[in-house]
Protein backbone atom coordinates (compact mmCIF):
# COMPACT_ATOMS: atom_id res chain seq x y z
CA UNK A 1 0.00 0.00 0.00
CA UNK A 2 2.56 2.21 -1.52
CA UNK A 3 0.38 4.50 -2.95
CA UNK A 4 -2.38 6.51 -0.67
CA UNK A 5 -4.42 9.06 -2.75
CA UNK A 6 -6.61 11.22 -0.45
CA UNK A 7 -9.71 12.36 -2.54
CA UNK A 8 -10.68 16.25 -1.14
CA UNK A 9 -8.81 18.87 1.20
CA UNK A 10 -9.95 20.54 3.70
CA UNK A 11 -9.71 19.41 7.78
CA UNK A 12 -10.46 15.70 6.94
CA UNK A 13 -7.88 15.69 3.87
CA UNK A 14 -4.86 17.61 5.39
CA UNK A 15 -5.28 16.02 9.17
CA UNK A 16 -5.16 12.65 7.08
CA UNK A 17 -2.37 13.48 4.47
CA UNK A 18 -0.35 15.44 7.48
CA UNK A 19 -0.92 12.13 10.03
CA UNK A 20 0.15 9.50 7.15
CA UNK A 21 2.92 11.77 5.76
CA UNK A 22 4.51 12.32 9.52
CA UNK A 23 4.08 8.50 10.76
CA UNK A 24 5.02 6.59 7.42
CA UNK A 25 7.74 8.93 6.32
CA UNK A 26 8.98 7.09 2.86
CA UNK A 27 7.47 4.02 3.40
CA UNK A 28 4.05 5.76 1.58
CA UNK A 29 3.47 8.05 -1.40
CA UNK A 30 0.92 10.25 -0.27
CA UNK A 31 -1.15 12.27 -2.97
CA UNK A 32 -4.48 15.08 -1.95
CA UNK A 33 -6.65 15.99 -4.94
CA UNK A 34 -8.66 18.83 -4.75
CA UNK A 35 -9.72 21.98 -6.29
CA UNK A 36 -9.66 25.39 -5.21
CA UNK A 37 -13.17 25.95 -7.13
CA UNK A 38 -14.59 23.31 -4.50
CA UNK A 39 -15.46 25.02 -1.32
CA UNK A 40 -15.24 23.21 2.10
CA UNK A 41 -17.59 23.25 5.16
CA UNK A 42 -15.07 24.75 7.51
CA UNK A 43 -17.37 25.50 10.39
CA UNK A 44 -15.41 22.84 12.92
CA UNK A 45 -14.16 25.74 14.94
CA UNK A 46 -15.00 23.83 18.05
CA UNK A 47 -12.84 20.78 19.55
CA UNK A 48 -12.56 18.88 22.45
CA UNK A 49 -9.51 17.21 24.30
CA UNK A 50 -8.63 14.59 22.18
CA UNK A 51 -7.00 17.06 19.20
CA UNK A 52 -4.68 18.15 21.81
CA UNK A 53 -3.15 14.73 22.05
CA UNK A 54 -3.49 14.35 18.66
CA UNK A 55 -0.98 17.14 17.88
CA UNK A 56 1.54 15.99 20.48
CA UNK A 57 1.22 12.84 18.73
CA UNK A 58 2.61 14.69 15.13
CA UNK A 59 4.90 16.89 17.20
CA UNK A 60 2.99 19.87 16.58
CA UNK A 61 4.15 22.92 18.00
CA UNK A 62 0.97 24.33 20.76
CA UNK A 63 1.67 27.61 20.79
CA UNK A 64 2.68 27.93 16.77
CA UNK A 65 -0.56 25.77 15.85
CA UNK A 66 -2.32 28.15 18.13
CA UNK A 67 -0.73 31.53 16.74
CA UNK A 68 -1.43 30.02 13.13
CA UNK A 69 -5.29 29.38 13.86
CA UNK A 70 -6.01 31.95 15.78
CA UNK A 71 -6.74 29.55 18.67
CA UNK A 72 -8.42 30.13 22.29
CA UNK A 73 -8.73 27.40 24.84
CA UNK A 74 -11.83 26.05 25.44
CA UNK A 75 -12.75 24.03 29.13
CA UNK A 76 -15.98 23.53 27.86
CA UNK A 77 -19.64 24.14 26.93
CA UNK A 78 -22.23 26.85 28.06
CA UNK A 79 -25.96 25.42 27.86
CA UNK A 80 -28.66 27.85 27.66
CA UNK A 81 -32.16 26.79 28.18
CA UNK A 82 -32.09 23.49 27.08
CA UNK A 83 -34.04 22.44 30.09
CA UNK A 84 -36.61 24.92 30.36
CA UNK A 85 -35.65 27.88 28.61
CA UNK A 86 -34.32 29.97 30.99
CA UNK A 87 -31.47 27.51 32.65
CA UNK A 88 -28.22 27.19 31.96
CA UNK A 89 -25.76 24.11 32.63
CA UNK A 90 -22.24 23.87 32.14
CA UNK A 91 -20.35 20.62 30.55
CA UNK A 92 -16.98 21.07 31.56
CA UNK A 93 -13.71 18.55 30.22
CA UNK A 94 -12.63 18.09 34.00
CA UNK A 95 -13.53 16.13 36.89
CA UNK A 96 -15.71 17.06 39.20
CA UNK A 97 -14.88 16.58 43.06
CA UNK A 98 -13.08 13.28 43.72
CA UNK A 99 -13.98 9.26 42.70
CA UNK A 100 -14.15 6.18 45.07
CA UNK A 101 -13.32 3.84 43.55
CA UNK A 102 -16.74 2.15 44.28
CA UNK A 103 -18.56 5.14 43.17
CA UNK A 104 -18.44 8.76 41.22
CA UNK A 105 -18.49 11.61 43.68
CA UNK A 106 -22.01 12.30 42.66
CA UNK A 107 -22.39 9.69 44.96
CA UNK A 108 -20.83 11.69 47.96
CA UNK A 109 -22.33 14.84 46.69
CA UNK A 110 -25.86 13.71 46.59
CA UNK A 111 -25.68 11.87 50.01
CA UNK A 112 -24.13 15.45 51.30
CA UNK A 113 -27.24 17.18 50.15
CA UNK A 114 -29.31 14.95 52.36
CA UNK A 115 -26.59 16.42 55.45
CA UNK A 116 -27.54 20.05 54.67
CA UNK A 117 -24.65 20.99 52.15
CA UNK A 118 -26.35 22.75 49.33
CA UNK A 119 -23.31 23.92 47.55
CA UNK A 120 -23.74 23.49 43.53
CA UNK A 121 -22.32 20.17 42.31
CA UNK A 122 -20.09 22.86 39.38
CA UNK A 123 -18.53 24.54 42.59
CA UNK A 124 -16.41 20.96 42.76
CA UNK A 125 -15.19 21.10 39.11
CA UNK A 126 -12.28 23.02 38.62
CA UNK A 127 -12.33 23.85 34.74
CA UNK A 128 -15.61 24.42 34.89
CA UNK A 129 -15.30 27.35 37.62
CA UNK A 130 -12.25 28.97 35.92
CA UNK A 131 -14.09 28.68 32.52
CA UNK A 132 -17.13 30.95 33.93
CA UNK A 133 -14.60 33.55 35.67
CA UNK A 134 -12.65 33.71 32.25
CA UNK A 135 -9.64 32.32 33.76
CA UNK A 136 -7.28 29.97 32.15
CA UNK A 137 -3.26 28.62 32.65
CA UNK A 138 -1.06 25.07 31.78
CA UNK A 139 -0.85 23.74 35.03
CA UNK A 140 1.38 21.23 36.19
CA UNK A 141 0.80 17.59 35.49
CA UNK A 142 -2.02 18.45 32.58
CA UNK A 143 -4.06 19.79 35.70
CA UNK A 144 -6.52 21.76 33.58
CA UNK A 145 -7.94 19.95 30.84
CA UNK A 146 -9.10 21.67 27.68
CA UNK A 147 -9.61 21.97 24.05
CA UNK A 148 -9.38 24.58 21.39
CA UNK A 149 -11.78 27.05 19.90
CA UNK A 150 -9.88 27.89 16.71
CA UNK A 151 -9.72 28.65 12.62
CA UNK A 152 -10.89 25.19 10.60
CA UNK A 153 -9.82 26.57 7.33
CA UNK A 154 -6.53 28.15 9.08
CA UNK A 155 -5.71 24.35 10.43
CA UNK A 156 -5.84 22.69 7.19
CA UNK A 157 -3.24 25.42 5.53
CA UNK A 158 -0.99 24.69 8.54
CA UNK A 159 -1.22 21.06 8.44
CA UNK A 160 -1.26 21.58 5.03
CA UNK A 161 2.41 23.22 4.87
CA UNK A 162 3.44 20.08 7.29
CA UNK A 163 2.39 17.62 5.23
CA UNK A 164 3.73 19.48 1.94
CA UNK A 165 7.08 19.64 4.29
CA UNK A 166 6.89 15.47 4.88
CA UNK A 167 6.84 14.31 1.46
CA UNK A 168 3.00 14.34 0.37
CA UNK A 169 2.26 15.92 -2.78
CA UNK A 170 -1.16 18.00 -3.93
CA UNK A 171 -2.69 17.63 -6.94
CA UNK A 172 -5.25 20.58 -8.10
CA UNK A 173 -8.32 19.28 -9.57
CA UNK A 174 -11.71 18.10 -10.03
CA UNK A 175 -12.27 14.40 -10.04
CA UNK A 176 -14.58 13.99 -12.54
CA UNK A 177 -14.79 10.29 -12.37
CA UNK A 178 -13.66 6.89 -9.75
CA UNK A 179 -12.71 4.05 -11.97
CA UNK A 180 -12.88 0.65 -10.67
CA UNK A 181 -10.94 -2.54 -11.42
CA UNK A 182 -13.13 -4.65 -13.70
CA UNK A 183 -12.05 -7.99 -11.68
CA UNK A 184 -11.62 -6.86 -8.20
CA UNK A 185 -14.04 -4.15 -7.95
CA UNK A 186 -11.31 -1.81 -6.41
CA UNK A 187 -10.97 1.54 -6.87
CA UNK A 188 -8.20 1.90 -9.48
CA UNK A 189 -7.85 5.32 -10.36
CA UNK A 190 -9.30 8.64 -10.35
CA UNK A 191 -9.97 10.74 -13.29
CA UNK A 192 -9.75 14.52 -13.35
CA UNK A 193 -11.56 17.17 -15.13
CA UNK A 194 -8.75 18.02 -16.89
CA UNK A 195 -7.61 14.07 -17.80
CA UNK A 196 -5.30 13.58 -15.55
CA UNK A 197 -5.46 9.82 -13.81
CA UNK A 198 -4.28 9.66 -10.82
CA UNK A 199 -3.70 6.22 -9.52
CA UNK A 200 -3.56 4.68 -6.34
CA UNK A 201 -3.46 1.46 -4.01
CA UNK A 202 -5.59 2.61 -1.08
CA UNK A 203 -8.01 5.49 -1.27
CA UNK A 204 -9.45 8.14 1.45
CA UNK A 205 -12.74 9.24 0.97
CA UNK A 206 -12.45 13.18 2.00
CA UNK A 207 -14.82 14.47 0.09
CA UNK A 208 -17.32 15.56 2.62
CA UNK A 209 -20.74 14.72 2.29
CA UNK A 210 -20.61 14.30 -1.22
CA UNK A 211 -18.96 11.09 -0.76
CA UNK A 212 -17.93 10.62 -4.00
CA UNK A 213 -16.03 7.40 -3.50
CA UNK A 214 -17.45 5.49 -0.25
CA UNK A 215 -21.15 5.81 -1.52
CA UNK A 216 -20.70 7.38 -5.20
CA UNK A 217 -18.71 4.74 -6.60
CA UNK A 218 -18.99 1.72 -3.95
CA UNK A 219 -22.37 2.37 -2.86
CA UNK A 220 -21.93 1.75 0.50
CA UNK A 221 -24.95 2.30 2.68
CA UNK A 222 -26.57 5.05 4.65
CA UNK A 223 -28.36 5.09 8.32
CA UNK A 224 -30.32 8.25 8.18
CA UNK A 225 -30.72 8.96 12.40
CA UNK A 226 -32.82 12.02 11.90
CA UNK A 227 -35.90 10.63 13.84
CA UNK A 228 -33.48 11.19 16.57
CA UNK A 229 -32.00 14.23 15.54
CA UNK A 230 -33.85 16.14 13.86
CA UNK A 231 -32.16 19.15 13.17
CA UNK A 232 -31.30 19.22 9.33
CA UNK A 233 -29.98 22.51 8.57
CA UNK A 234 -27.56 25.36 9.72
CA UNK A 235 -26.33 28.66 8.69
CA UNK A 236 -22.59 29.74 9.68
CA UNK A 237 -21.62 33.57 9.71
CA UNK A 238 -18.31 35.31 11.70
CA UNK A 239 -18.54 38.09 13.32
CA UNK A 240 -16.03 40.96 15.26
CA UNK A 241 -14.99 40.18 18.96
CA UNK A 242 -16.72 42.41 21.32
CA UNK A 243 -14.87 41.22 24.36
CA UNK A 244 -12.27 39.29 25.32
CA UNK A 245 -12.74 35.34 24.05
CA UNK A 246 -14.31 33.28 26.93
CA UNK A 247 -12.01 29.75 27.50
CA UNK A 248 -15.59 28.27 26.54
CA UNK A 249 -18.27 27.57 23.63
CA UNK A 250 -21.59 28.68 24.01
CA UNK A 251 -24.56 26.40 22.87
CA UNK A 252 -27.97 28.44 22.94
CA UNK A 253 -31.50 26.51 22.70
CA UNK A 254 -34.34 28.36 21.00
CA UNK A 255 -37.36 27.16 20.06
CA UNK A 256 -36.70 24.98 16.49
CA UNK A 257 -33.11 24.50 17.67
CA UNK A 258 -30.05 25.95 18.98
CA UNK A 259 -27.21 28.88 18.10
CA UNK A 260 -23.99 28.32 19.04
CA UNK A 261 -21.05 30.88 19.44
CA UNK A 262 -17.30 30.47 19.80
CA UNK A 263 -14.82 32.95 20.35
CA UNK A 264 -11.38 33.05 18.54
CA UNK A 265 -8.59 35.20 19.01
CA UNK A 266 -9.54 37.51 15.80
CA UNK A 267 -12.99 36.38 15.80
CA UNK A 268 -16.17 35.23 16.93
CA UNK A 269 -17.99 31.73 14.83
CA UNK A 270 -21.70 32.04 15.17
CA UNK A 271 -24.19 29.91 13.40
CA UNK A 272 -27.23 28.72 13.72
CA UNK A 273 -28.74 25.28 13.92
CA UNK A 274 -32.07 24.14 13.53
CA UNK A 275 -35.07 21.36 11.97
CA UNK A 276 -36.94 23.09 8.59
CA UNK A 277 -40.00 21.39 9.84
CA UNK A 278 -40.55 24.31 11.85
CA UNK A 279 -37.96 27.22 10.93
CA UNK A 280 -38.18 28.34 7.23
CA UNK A 281 -34.62 29.63 5.90
CA UNK A 282 -35.61 33.53 5.83
CA UNK A 283 -36.82 33.23 9.67
CA UNK A 284 -33.84 31.20 10.68
CA UNK A 285 -31.08 33.93 9.52
CA UNK A 286 -33.50 36.95 10.66
CA UNK A 287 -33.09 35.10 13.95
CA UNK A 288 -29.18 34.57 13.54
CA UNK A 289 -28.36 38.45 12.65
CA UNK A 290 -30.97 39.51 15.31
CA UNK A 291 -29.07 37.58 17.91
CA UNK A 292 -25.26 37.96 16.94
CA UNK A 293 -22.73 40.09 18.85
CA UNK A 294 -20.52 42.74 17.38
CA UNK A 295 -19.99 43.61 13.33
CA UNK A 296 -20.90 40.56 11.04
CA UNK A 297 -17.57 40.25 8.98
CA UNK A 298 -18.72 37.36 6.20
CA UNK A 299 -21.95 36.31 3.96
CA UNK A 300 -24.01 33.87 5.52
CA UNK A 301 -22.83 29.92 5.07
CA UNK A 302 -25.68 27.86 4.38
CA UNK A 303 -25.69 24.30 5.42
CA UNK A 304 -27.97 21.37 5.08
CA UNK A 305 -26.95 17.90 6.17
CA UNK A 306 -28.85 14.64 7.51
CA UNK A 307 -27.87 13.12 10.86
CA UNK A 308 -26.57 9.37 10.09
CA UNK A 309 -23.49 7.07 9.43
CA UNK A 310 -22.30 4.93 6.43
CA UNK A 311 -22.84 1.54 7.47
CA UNK A 312 -19.37 1.17 5.97
CA UNK A 313 -16.77 3.17 6.67
CA UNK A 314 -14.51 1.06 4.99
CA UNK A 315 -15.23 -0.54 1.15
CA UNK A 316 -12.67 -2.57 -0.69
CA UNK A 317 -9.46 -0.19 -0.81
CA UNK A 318 -11.32 2.94 0.49
CA UNK A 319 -11.78 4.43 3.65
CA UNK A 320 -14.62 7.32 4.25
CA UNK A 321 -12.59 10.20 6.57
CA UNK A 322 -14.77 13.16 8.46
CA UNK A 323 -18.24 14.30 6.50
CA UNK A 324 -18.21 11.37 3.70
CA UNK A 325 -18.29 8.78 6.85
CA UNK A 326 -21.57 10.26 8.29
CA UNK A 327 -22.61 13.67 10.42
CA UNK A 328 -24.14 14.50 13.76
CA UNK A 329 -24.87 17.76 14.13
CA UNK A 330 -22.05 19.35 15.98
CA UNK A 331 -23.80 20.17 19.43
CA UNK A 332 -20.94 18.26 20.97
CA UNK A 333 -18.31 19.63 18.97
CA UNK A 334 -17.25 15.94 17.93
CA UNK A 335 -17.04 16.50 14.09
CA UNK A 336 -12.92 17.10 14.01
CA UNK A 337 -12.68 14.37 17.06
CA UNK A 338 -14.43 11.96 14.49
CA UNK A 339 -11.64 12.44 11.85
CA UNK A 340 -9.04 12.01 14.03
CA UNK A 341 -9.88 8.60 15.18
CA UNK A 342 -10.38 7.52 11.84
CA UNK A 343 -7.12 8.68 10.83
CA UNK A 344 -5.37 6.71 14.13
CA UNK A 345 -7.56 3.83 13.61
CA UNK A 346 -6.77 3.39 9.79
CA UNK A 347 -2.45 3.96 10.69
CA UNK A 348 -2.71 1.44 13.30
CA UNK A 349 -4.77 -1.13 10.40
CA UNK A 350 -2.56 -0.11 7.80
CA UNK A 351 -2.26 -2.59 5.00
CA UNK A 352 1.33 -3.88 4.02
CA UNK A 353 -0.42 -5.55 1.23
CA UNK A 354 -3.88 -6.60 0.14
CA UNK A 355 -6.52 -5.39 2.04
CA UNK A 356 -7.39 -7.78 4.96
CA UNK A 357 -11.04 -8.30 5.38
CA UNK A 358 -10.77 -9.13 9.29
CA UNK A 359 -9.00 -5.12 9.44
CA UNK A 360 -12.03 -3.83 7.12
CA UNK A 361 -14.54 -5.34 9.67
CA UNK A 362 -12.73 -4.41 12.87
CA UNK A 363 -12.45 -0.51 11.24
CA UNK A 364 -15.79 -0.67 10.83
CA UNK A 365 -17.09 -2.10 13.70
CA UNK A 366 -15.24 0.19 15.58
CA UNK A 367 -16.43 3.43 13.75
CA UNK A 368 -20.00 2.30 13.95
CA UNK A 369 -19.72 2.39 17.81
CA UNK A 370 -17.72 5.61 18.02
CA UNK A 371 -20.53 7.04 16.13
CA UNK A 372 -23.46 5.25 18.03
CA UNK A 373 -22.58 6.22 21.05
CA UNK A 374 -22.07 9.86 20.54
CA UNK A 375 -25.32 9.71 18.98
CA UNK A 376 -26.90 9.22 21.97
CA UNK A 377 -24.70 11.53 24.15
CA UNK A 378 -26.34 14.15 21.69
CA UNK A 379 -29.94 12.78 21.86
CA UNK A 380 -29.79 12.89 25.14
CA UNK A 381 -29.68 16.90 24.99
CA UNK A 382 -33.08 16.71 23.16
CA UNK A 383 -35.42 13.99 24.61
CA UNK A 384 -34.34 15.29 27.79
CA UNK A 385 -35.86 18.80 28.48
CA UNK A 386 -39.05 19.88 30.19
CA UNK A 387 -39.51 22.20 27.29
CA UNK A 388 -43.10 21.86 25.57
CA UNK A 389 -42.92 25.78 24.09
CA UNK A 390 -43.12 24.93 20.71
CA UNK A 391 -43.44 21.96 18.23
CA UNK A 392 -40.10 21.67 18.40
CA UNK A 393 -39.21 20.62 21.55
CA UNK A 394 -42.85 18.46 22.19
CA UNK A 395 -41.28 16.29 19.34
CA UNK A 396 -38.32 15.72 20.72
CA UNK A 397 -39.68 14.50 24.24
CA UNK A 398 -42.09 12.45 22.77
CA UNK A 399 -39.75 10.75 20.60
CA UNK A 400 -38.75 6.92 21.45
CA UNK A 401 -34.91 6.54 21.78
CA UNK A 402 -32.02 4.00 21.36
CA UNK A 403 -32.36 1.05 23.85
CA UNK A 404 -28.85 2.10 24.68
CA UNK A 405 -29.29 5.57 25.64
CA UNK A 406 -32.62 4.41 27.53
CA UNK A 407 -31.26 1.79 29.34
CA UNK A 408 -28.17 4.82 31.01
CA UNK A 409 -30.71 7.37 31.38
CA UNK A 410 -32.58 4.43 33.60
CA UNK A 411 -29.89 3.55 35.31
CA UNK A 412 -28.53 6.75 36.65
CA UNK A 413 -32.16 8.32 37.30
CA UNK A 414 -32.52 5.49 39.12
CA UNK A 415 -28.71 4.49 40.95
CA UNK A 416 -26.62 7.61 39.96
CA UNK A 417 -24.79 5.34 37.98
CA UNK A 418 -23.14 5.79 34.58
CA UNK A 419 -20.62 3.00 33.12
CA UNK A 420 -18.58 4.10 30.05
CA UNK A 421 -17.99 0.88 27.89
CA UNK A 422 -15.49 0.00 25.17
CA UNK A 423 -13.01 3.50 25.35
CA UNK A 424 -16.27 5.17 24.14
CA UNK A 425 -15.65 9.04 24.10
CA UNK A 426 -17.58 11.16 26.56
CA UNK A 427 -16.60 10.11 30.36
CA UNK A 428 -18.77 9.51 33.14
CA UNK A 429 -18.70 13.31 34.38
CA UNK A 430 -19.80 14.10 30.97
CA UNK A 431 -22.90 11.90 31.07
CA UNK A 432 -23.33 13.47 34.82
CA UNK A 433 -22.89 17.15 33.94
CA UNK A 434 -26.05 16.71 31.05
CA UNK A 435 -28.36 14.30 32.57
CA UNK A 436 -28.27 16.44 35.97
CA UNK A 437 -28.24 19.94 34.03
CA UNK A 438 -31.07 18.38 31.81
CA UNK A 439 -32.94 17.66 34.80
CA UNK A 440 -32.13 14.15 35.41
CA UNK A 441 -31.51 13.94 39.59
CA UNK A 442 -31.04 10.20 41.00
CA UNK A 443 -33.15 8.86 43.21
CA UNK A 444 -30.30 7.00 45.16
CA UNK A 445 -26.99 7.39 46.00
CA UNK A 446 -24.12 5.11 46.61
CA UNK A 447 -24.53 3.28 50.34
CA UNK A 448 -20.61 3.75 50.48
CA UNK A 449 -20.83 7.79 50.68
CA UNK A 450 -23.09 7.14 54.02
CA UNK A 451 -20.18 5.80 55.55
CA UNK A 452 -19.12 8.83 56.46
CA UNK A 453 -19.49 10.61 59.28
CA UNK A 454 -20.80 13.97 59.50
CA UNK A 455 -17.73 15.51 60.15
CA UNK A 456 -15.73 13.55 57.48
CA UNK A 457 -18.31 14.26 54.66
CA UNK A 458 -18.42 18.19 55.66
CA UNK A 459 -14.33 17.83 55.85
CA UNK A 460 -14.42 16.02 52.25
CA UNK A 461 -16.88 18.26 50.76
CA UNK A 462 -15.42 21.94 52.08
CA UNK A 463 -12.07 20.68 51.30
CA UNK A 464 -12.67 19.83 47.71
CA UNK A 465 -14.84 23.29 47.75
CA UNK A 466 -12.33 25.73 48.80
CA UNK A 467 -9.18 23.96 46.81
CA UNK A 468 -11.15 24.45 43.30
CA UNK A 469 -11.43 28.13 44.18
CA UNK A 470 -7.90 28.37 45.56
CA UNK A 471 -6.15 26.80 42.59
CA UNK A 472 -8.84 28.94 40.12
CA UNK A 473 -7.96 32.67 42.06
CA UNK A 474 -4.59 32.17 41.29
CA UNK A 475 -5.24 31.69 37.15
CA UNK A 476 -4.75 34.23 35.13
CA UNK A 477 -7.35 35.93 32.49
CA UNK A 478 -7.37 33.70 29.82
CA UNK A 479 -7.86 36.68 27.55
CA UNK A 480 -4.49 37.93 28.61
CA UNK A 481 -2.55 34.10 28.70
CA UNK A 482 -3.58 33.67 25.06
CA UNK A 483 -2.10 37.13 23.93
CA UNK A 484 1.41 35.98 25.59
CA UNK A 485 1.61 32.51 25.03
CA UNK A 486 0.72 32.10 21.62
CA UNK A 487 -0.95 35.67 20.85
CA UNK A 488 -0.76 37.33 16.98
CA UNK A 489 0.18 41.03 17.43
CA UNK A 490 -3.49 42.48 17.04
CA UNK A 491 -4.48 40.10 19.80
CA UNK A 492 -1.56 41.09 21.91
CA UNK A 493 -2.40 44.82 21.68
CA UNK A 494 -5.68 43.80 22.72
CA UNK A 495 -4.46 42.75 25.83
CA UNK A 496 -2.08 45.17 26.83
Amino acid sequence: MKRIVVAGGGTAGWMAAAAIARTMGRAAQVMLIESDAIGTVGVGESTIPPLVTYNRLLGINEADFMRATSATFKLGILFDGWKDGSDRYFHSFGITGKDHWAAGFQHYWMNGRTRGHDAPYDDYCLELVAALQGRFAHLPDNGLNYAYQLDSTRYAQFLRAMAEADGAVRIEGRIAHVELDGESGDIAALLLERGERIEGDLFLDCTGFRALLIEGALHAGFDDWTHWLPCDSAIALQTENVGPPMPYTRAMAHDAGWQWRIPLQHRTGNGLVWCSRYLNRDAALDRLLGNVEGKVLTEPNHLSFTSGVRRRQWVRNCIAIGLSGGFMEPLESTSIHLIQRAILRLIRMLPMGQVNASDVAEFNEQQLQDMVQIRDFLILHYKATDRRDSPFWRQCAAMDVPDTLAQKIALFRETGRVFRKNEELFAENSWVQVMMGQGIMPQSSHPIAARLSDEEMARFLTTLRERVAQTVAKLPDHGAYVARYCGSAATTDRAA
